[in-house]
C-alpha cells in the first residue's frame, strides 16, 4: 500500500507556486496546493462539517465577529522555519494586495485585523460577522500556509523552491511539461503520505484524460466533464464528485448592451435547452441544476426553479427589442477547453433557430478569460456559483459590491438577502435569506445555470484512498497505489 508513483493528470497549468495566487477547486490548482502545503483544515463532503488538520480549532463566540484559530504545536515548514500563528498572518495578510494577484481577494478582505495571541493562537477579528467563514478558508488558497522566510525571497525565487510543511515537496517543475513532487519525510501526519512521488502532467482535454486513465497512462485524472466520469463510472473505475450545490452559468454582463436590458437576458434565458445542452456536451449524463440547492440542503427550494425555456416568450421579446433597434447581438468568449468551446457552439447554434438575435464565438486563452472577470469586457462568458455552504460563493457571484461579481448585477433587495444569509447564525433565518436570493436571481436572470458542477477525479484499478473536500479538492496524502 505504502509506496510508487502516482502518474495525475490535472486541468490546469499554473502561474506560480505561491498559494496565495493558487486555486484552492478541483478545476485549476487544488491538489498540487494540498500536496505542497497541506491543510488547515477540510469539510466532510458527506456531513458538510468542518474538519481540522493542521489547524486544532477556529472557533467564534460572538456569532462570527472575532475567531480564534489554534494550531497543532510544533509545525514545522520543509526549511525548519515553525508554521506557527506568525506564519498564518503573514500568508492571510497577502491576500487583500492586488500586486499578488489572488482570486480570492474578496475573502481576505472581509479580515479586519489579525494578532498573533501566542504561537499556537490567532485571533482574527471580521469587519462584519461572518459566521460560516471556515467555508471560506476550504473552499479558498487561504487554507495553504507556505514559509514566510521562502516568500520573503520573491515570487521567482520561491517557484524554483517553495516552501510548505504539505506531504509532497517539489523536486522539478518543467513548465507546460511535468511537476514532480517526492514525499515529505516529515510530514506531520505520519505515515501519510502513502505514496513516494507524483508526476504532475496537464491536459485540458478531457477525452484526452479520459484515454489516458483506461488505457494505463495516468493513475489518477482530475476531471470536469460529467460524460467522462460517468464512463469511467460504469467502467469499474473508482470516481469521486464533490456534491456541490449551484452551478456552472453563461454570465450575461449587465454592464452594456445588449444585456442591461432585462428582456434580452429572458429572452436568451428562455430560448436555451439546457437539456440539449447537456446531451451535446456531456452525452446526456450530466446533473441539470433544476433548483439553486439540491434537496440535501436546508435551503431547498422546489418551487423555484432556475430555468424554464420558452421558445414563444424568447422570440417575442427578440422581435420587440429588434421593433425597438436593439436587436440582440453578442459575443461568446471563451476558451479551447472541449467543454467550454462545445458549450459556446451550442448555445450559437440553439440560437440560430431564432430570428432577431445573433451570437458570435471567440476563442481565448483560459488566462485572458480570467482577467475578463476584472476588466468586464465581454458580453457572455462561462461562470460558476458551486458551494457546500452557500456562503461566500453567493455574496462574491451577485453581491453589488464583490470584486467578483461578473455580470455586474446590483439589486437592492438581492444585496439585503446576501448579506442576511452571510451574518445570521439561525438556520431559518438564512432559509428565508436565501429564499429571497433565488426569487431575484430567477427574475432577473444574471446568470444562465446549464449543469451542477462536476468537481471530479477518477483512478485507475489499482488506486485507492480517493478523497476530496471543498469544491473538489483531492488530498494526495490520502491516495495509495497496488503495485
Amino acid at each position: 500500500m505504502a509506496g510508487g508513483t502516482a502518474r495525475i493528470t490535472q486541468i490546469s497549468e499554473p502561474r506560480t507556486l505561491d498559494p496565495v495566487a493558487l486555486g484552492n477547486q478541483w478545476v485549476i490548482n487544488a491538489l498540487l496546493g494540498n500536496a505542497l502545503y497541506g491543510t488547515l483544515m477540510v469539510n466532510n463532503p458527506d456531513s458538510g462539517k468542518i474538519e481540522y488538520t493542521m489547524a486544532t480549532g477556529f472557533a467564534t463566540h460572538d456569532g462570527g465577529t472575532t475567531f480564534e484559530l489554534t494550531l497543532r504545536p510544533d509545525l514545522r515548514f520543509t526549511d525548519g522555519t515553525p508554521l506557527d500563528a506568525a506564519a498564518v498572518k503573514f500568508n492571510w495578510d497577502r491576500f487583500p494586495d492586488p500586486a499578488n494577484g489572488s482570486t480570492y481577494r474578496e475573502d481576505a478582505t472581509v479580515i479586519a485585523s489579525s494578532e498573533v495571541v501566542n504561537p499556537t493562537t490567532l485571533r482574527v477579528t471580521m469587519r462584519h460577522p461572518v459566521p460560516h467563514f471556515a467555508y471560506t478558508l476550504v473552499e479558498s488558497s487561504m487554507n495553504w500556509i507556505a514559509s514566510p522566510q521562502a516568500l520573503r525571497a520573491g515570487r521567482a525565487t520561491f517557484d524554483g523552491n517553495p516552501v510548505g510543511a504539505g506531504p509532497f515537496t517539489l523536486q522539478r517543475w518543467a513548465r507546460q511539461d511535468v511537476i514532480e513532487l517526492v514525499k515529505n519525510p516529515g510530514y506531520w501526519d505520519a505515515p501519510k503520505p502513502y505514496l513516494d512521488r507524483i508526476e504532475l502532467r496537464t491536459s485540458g482535454d478531457s477525452v484526452q484524460g479520459y484515454n489516458t486513465l483506461i488505457s494505463g497512462g495516468s493513475d489518477v485524472i482530475i476531471s470536469s466533464n460529467w460524460g467522462s466520469i460517468e464512463k469511467l463510472k460504469n467502467q469499474g473505475f473508482p470516481t469521486a464528485v464533490s456534491p456541490l450545490h449551484g452551478g456552472q452559468h453563461l454570465s450575461l454582463n449587465m454592464r452594456r448592451a445588449p444585456f442591461d436590458d432585462i428582456r434580452a437576458r429572458r429572452a436568451v434565458a428562455a430560448a436555451i435547452d439546457v437539456n440539449s445542452l447537456n446531451l451535446t456536451i456531456y452525452q446526456g449524463s450530466g446533473e441539470l441544476p433544476t433548483t439553486m440547492f439540491r434537496e440535501s440542503s436546508p435551503y431547498y427550494a422546489p418551487d423555484l426553479p432556475l430555468h424554464t425555456p420558452d421558445p414563444a416568450t424568447a422570440q417575442r421579446l427578440f422581435d420587440e427589442l429588434a421593433a425597438e433597434g436593439k436587436p440582440v447581438k453578442f459575443t461568446f468568449t471563451t476558451t479551447a477547453q472541449t467543454e467550454n468551446r462545445l458549450l459556446a457552439e451550442s448555445v450559437q447554434a440553439q440560437l440560430s433557430a431564432f430570428d432577431n438575435v445573433e451570437a458570435e464565438v471567440k476563442v481565448i486563452d483560459i488566462i485572458d478569460l480570467i482577467k475578463l472577470r476584472y476588466t468586464h469586457d465581454f458580453d457572455v462568458m462561462t461562470g460558476g456559483a458551486f458551494f457546500d455552504d452557500p456562503e461566500p460563493r453567493l455574496w462574491t457571484a451577485f453581491h453589488g459590491d464583490s470584486g467578483r461579481n461578473t455580470g455586474g448585477i446590483d439589486d437592492p433587495a438581492l444585496n439585503k438577502a446576501l448579506d442576511a444569509g452571510r451574518t445570521a447564525t439561525d438556520v431559518k433565518q438564512r432559509g428565508a435569506a436565501y429564499r429571497t436570493v433565488q426569487e431575484r436571481l430567477i427574475e432577473l436572470m444574471p446568470a444562465i445555470f446549464y449543469t451542477r458542477t462536476v468537481a471530479a477525479a477518477a483512478t485507475g484499478k489499482n488506486v485507492g484512498g480517493l478523497t476530496m473536500y471543498g469544491a473538489g479538492s483531492v488530498l494526495p496524502e490520502e491516495l495509495w497505489i497496488v503495485e
